[in-house]
């Protein structure tokens, strides 16, 4: 069922911009910013981690990107 709704011509066409929306975001995180394991134990302390390293990447995002978007 899933194959079959991904190579729709639909599904190839919103798959296609799978890279381009949320995979470099992953590819950031983890080779820029060093995010290889996590350093604290507890799905708590985890996901505050996690929600860190989005916040700074998406500040960072802003800072070089959001005077484009002020315009």
């Amino acid at each position: 069922w899933m194959k079959h709704r991904v190579d729709s011509p639909k599904g190839k066409e919103i798959y296609s911009h799978r890279m381009s929306v949320v995979e470099p975001v992953f590819g950031n995180i983890g080779t820029t910013k060093r995010l290889n394991r996590f350093s604290l134990r507890g799905k708590k302390k985890v996901q505050g981690q996690w929600q860190l390293y989005c916040l700074v990447h998406n500040i960072e995002k802003l800072a070089n990107y959001g005077h484009l978007v002020a315009s």
